[in-house]
């Protein structure tokens, strides 16, 4: 049986019907097989007052299992849509309760899945958002799996009244305000009232919709390795692509290939979105256009695209640090400045560019902005570079490139730059 070895098996408990039902369904399971230990988390999200009775009901199915529960309340953001934000902090809370190794196990099932995928349909979803839930996906430091998805509501239904298992019914699911309500009691019966195998079909197309994605993903993978090359710079983690494979694919290819790339680090472009990547691609060669995706931030430069996200999309603050022996040094925003070896006598600084730089090089003194032009420097680069200076304001060196060295100064030490990790 898959996940057997697991360490814990945790079950996502409301008090719904679904969710008693999965309980009840792995305790049995149980006493037949060696599973791994079983527990429950029940999250409250406190929406309502009648809420508030719910965790005791829910420690009380568990007390007659004897299984162990845990209860985490959470707060709701207000929001447009309160569904969505309930569910955001419902798997936040989830996935903070996940160690390594573990299964969290919920009861979505068939006509959840259905409904899922005309839901998404209504709000022009696409390849992607048809395929609906999948069976198993990472949380946390675990595991979501969802074994109930091919089995439908009524056969759920059936089980409990056999079994005379006891469930909350949440008046909050009869509200026709909520959409997903709306298209369960007042669409769903309609469609199945004409198609009696609606719910059979839609889950099948779902189905197509994870193949096709599969291929589309095996299109985006070949496409994007030319583009994929080495890291310009071994101490630069931020992530990258050349923009020229790109711009050679078709428009459909190239938001393709990006929608995989960008998967692993923001949510997924809007038709709205999709706009500013066009007018990047199509900008001049001595543009700087920037791409605004929801939570991060695409910059071109050396013929590449970069994704820039937390700690890269704050600009750091100027500063002026004295530095008068080798050692690390915390830039706020920016990582660390360490300098290794032989200081020369004097007072030195560390600093950030302001515009109007320039630094004595054998072959005569030289720009910095002239330095960065020819080197190619990505602007959001340029900001960030410590620089470090002496006490009359000379540049001394530049962080991470020793072949721009003060000729008035001995090679006796090394200025480097650690900069801010990339976290997806």
């Amino acid at each position: 049986m898959p996940y057997q070895k697991a360490k814990r098996w945790i079950i996502g408990l409301s008090g719904g019907m679904d969710s008693t039902v999965l309980l009840h369904l792995l305790v049995e399971l149980k006493k037949q097989y060696p599973l791994p230990t079983l527990s429950a988390i029940h999250i409250h999200h406190g929406l309502q007052t009648i809420a508030d009775h719910w965790p005791d009901h829910c420690q009380s199915i568990c007390d007659q299992l004897n299984i162990p529960l845990t209860i985490v309340k959470v707060t709701i953001t207000q929001q447009a849509s309160i569904e969505q934000a309930a569910r955001d902090a419902r798997y936040t809370a989830f996935a903070n309760q996940l160690q390594t190794g573990d299964i969290l196990i919920t009861a979505q099932h068939k006509n959840d899945q259905a409904e899922t995928l005309l839901f998404r349909l209504f709000r022009g979803a696409g390849v992607k958002g048809l395929m609906s839930m999948p069976n198993q996906r990472p949380l946390g430091q675990g595991t979501l799996i969802r074994p109930l998805l091919n089995i439908p509501y009524d056969t759920l239904r059936h089980y409990a009244e056999s079994n005379q298992l006891c469930w909350i019914e949440d008046p909050s699911n009869q509200d026709t305000h909520y959409a997903r309500n709306y298209l369960r009691h007042q669409i769903f019966p309609k469609i199945i009232d004409y198609w009696p195998q609606a719910i059979h079909n839609i889950v099948q197309t779902s189905e197509h919709m994870q193949e096709a994605q599969k291929l589309l993903n095996e299109l985006a993978q070949q496409d994007l390795l030319e583009a994929q090359t080495p890291p310009l710079y071994h101490w630069l983690s931020v992530p990258s692509l050349l923009v020229a494979p790109l711009k050679n694919l078709s428009t459909a290819r190239q938001k393709n290939a990006l929608s995989f790339w960008l998967s692993n680090y923001t949510l997924q472009p809007s038709t709205q979105h999709w706009h500013g990547w066009f007018d990047l691609i199509n900008a001049k060669e001595t543009a700087t256009p920037i791409w605004q995706l929801h939570n991060a931030e695409i910059h071109r430069g050396n013929h590449r695209i970069w994704l820039l996200k937390n700690d890269w999309l704050t600009k750091p603050s100027s500063v002026h640090l004295p530095i008068e022996t080798a050692k690390e040094i915390c830039l706020p925003n920016n990582g660390l400045a360490k300098l290794s070896g032989k200081l020369p006598q004097g007072s030195f600084y560390i600093t950030y560019r302001q515009g109007g730089e320039s630094i004595s090089l054998i072959r005569g003194t030289r720009d910095l902005k002239k330095l960065f032009n020819e080197e190619t420097i990505p602007n959001f680069l340029r900001q960030r570079l410590p620089l470090l200076i002496d006490q009359q304001g000379n540049l001394v060196a530049v962080a991470n490139h020793p072949q721009w060295f003060n000729k008035n100064y001995s090679k006796d030490f090394t200025f480097e730059w650690i900069a801010p990790h990339f976290s997806s």
